[in-house]
């Protein structure tokens, strides 16, 4: 066991010396453009609030209207984006080591498929916005267990196996979510079309989402030695001395877990899980000690950024944050291939 940990740090260094020092610096500038971006989101709107009222009211004091409207609608709407995109980007993280591909994304198993059919349902049986977000999650798990019943099979299954899986259950959730479109009431349509191009308006409650994003963070953290070495290759990491098929299943559910929890704060958001953990192996390395912490407070910075751009870009109209996500990731994302080529 002994040449295992050696070879497994030996691994690790070859990806990038990670010094306590460097990795406290990086994830310190994550952290403070992450507070600069709620700080911004929390001033900016369409009624006009100075950064100096924003910041007063965030400490308790001013005016009762500039208060109300600070707290109790500006910061947990920001506090919700923060935790859906961090949530997004650390399940693209864990889905690229799981997958040995960087192009994978939390959505590519059929996770937000799944937690759109559950929501539409809820939404057409006219159910209150609580059972429609917890129709999304059960929606969600229901996805994750037809993926990875069919793709385990009489045996075990192979990272290539469990995404063609995934991409053929995505296609019949696609199928189902049209049908319901198809039979909808003309007057529920609109709601069901916002939520599908992701929406932050009705996120009122992100504590869940945020201690979610904490926990994760904590947990996998301690395992980005053993997330590199799995990152080279499952035969590579059992020779090593990794756990490999507990670690899977350990990432497996972890990442579906954060993918329908985001989904179910905010519907089905593209391109932040997919693009936020590439930028940052391009700008950082390959590290996941400190990819994994970073994508959560890059993804969260991203979409709460997103956010303030969809609310205020047509003020008092507001755009679905997805689409937002979707105008900035295509053209980041392919100029990303380009360069990477």
């Amino acid at each position: 066991m002994g040449g295992a940990s050696s070879s497994q740090s030996r691994i690790v260094k070859a990806q990038g010396h990670l010094t306590p020092g460097h990795l406290a610096v990086t994830l310190g500038v994550l952290a403070a453009l992450a507070l600069a971006a709620l700080v911004f989101a929390v001033a900016t709107g369409s009624t006009e609030v100075s950064l100096q009222e924003s910041l007063v009211a965030l400490a308790g004091g001013g005016e009762a209207l500039s208060r109300t409207l600070i707290l109790e609608l500006r910061l947990p709407r920001a506090l919700a984006a923060f935790a859906t995109g961090g949530l997004l980007a650390v399940a693209g993280a864990l889905m690229q080591v799981l997958l040995r591909n960087p192009l994978a994304d939390p959505y590519v198993l059929g996770l937000s498929g799944g937690a759109a059919v559950g929501a539409l349902l809820a939404m057409l049986a006219g159910l209150g916005s609580a059972l429609i977000s917890g129709s999304a999650f059960a929606g969600a798990l229901t996805a994750t267990l037809l993926v990875f019943g069919l793709a385990h099979g009489t045996g075990s299954w192979t990272p290539s196996r469990l995404l063609l899986t995934g991409v053929v259950v995505a296609s019949g959730w696609g199928a189902v979510i049209t049908l319901i479109l198809s039979l909808s009431p003309a007057r529920q349509l609109p709601g069901m079309l916002y939520w599908l191009m992701g929406d932050l308006a009705h996120a009122r409650a992100p504590g869940a989402a945020l201690g979610l994003l904490a926990l994760v963070c904590l947990l996998v953290v301690p395992l980005g030695r053993s997330l590199n070495v799995l990152a080279r290759g499952g035969l590579q990491a059992a020779a090593l001395g990794v756990a490999v098929r507990r670690l899977e299943w350990l990432i497996y559910l972890l990442a579906s877990l954060v993918t329908a929890v985001a989904v179910t704060t905010a519907g089905s958001i593209g391109f932040v899980g997919l693009v936020v953990p590439h930028m940052l192996r391009l700008v950082l390395g390959n590290d996941q000690r400190l990819i994994l912490p970073a994508c959560a407070l890059a993804g969260g910075t991203l979409l709460v950024l997103a956010d303030t751009l969809a609310r205020t870009i047509i003020a008092p109209e507001q755009l679905p944050v997805g689409v937002i996500t979707a105008l900035l990731g295509v053209p980041t994302f392919l100029y990303l291939l380009h360069r990477s080529r």
